[in-house]
């Protein structure tokens, strides 16, 4: 790699959104771009990822789940 070069960085296929006001409070997860359901909690965001077929091994794996507003442990609204 030339020091001009930027790395390739993949992007992440699920991807889980800050947390929305509701009873329970809940985070909006998209597989590839794609709505595909809620997540009121990291086991949640497990198991659409599983239903999609994608294995997710690391939670805080940057190739595979990108967290928006808040990473892992966020649950509740700000």
């Amino acid at each position: 790699m030339t020091e001009g070069s930027a790395p390739h960085i993949s992007p992440a296929r699920i991807t889980v959104l800050g947390v929305q006001p509701g009873n329970p409070p809940f985070r909006i997860v998209e597989v590839d771009g794609e709505f595909v359901g809620r997540a009121m909690s990291m086991t949640d965001v497990l198991l659409v990822a599983a239903e999609a077929g994608i294995p997710i091994h690391d939670l805080d794996d940057l190739d595979v789940v990108r967290w928006v507003g808040g990473g892992k442990f966020t649950w509740t609204p700000h």
